[in-house]
């Protein structure tokens, strides 16, 4: 496991992207969970914030592909509306300790 950055870092209901080395990855904090996927879409393979740390759409309860608005789901990063429906993000393990998020990279 790897130390991300402090919870505090990302505000509740808000996302953060990182590089790390090659790879890119980005956070979604709900409350004390958070969620993290690697930086691509499953439909072509393209980063997917339209903004910096900016994965989330409008009313900030699903991801969004900025390229062609696919939807996916926080919880589980499956795609429930676009060209890739029925696939997933792919995830990467989290967990929380004494304030830090660590990821499993």
């Amino acid at each position: 496991m790897h130390a991300l950055c402090s919870l505090d870092d990302i505000n509740d209901q808000h996302s953060k992207g990182f590089v790390l080395g090659d790879a890119k990855v980005f956070v979604i904090r709900q409350g004390d969970q958070v969620h993290a996927y690697h930086n691509q879409c499953p439909h072509l393979g393209i980063a997917l914030e339209w903004r910096p740390d900016k994965f989330l759409d409008i009313d900030g309860e699903l991801i969004q592909c900025s390229t062609h608005g696919a939807l996916f789901t926080i919880e589980e990063g499956l795609c429930v509306s676009g060209p890739c429906s029925g696939e997933s993000l792919k995830s990467v393990a989290t967990r929380v300790v004494d304030g830090t998020i660590f990821i499993e990279f």
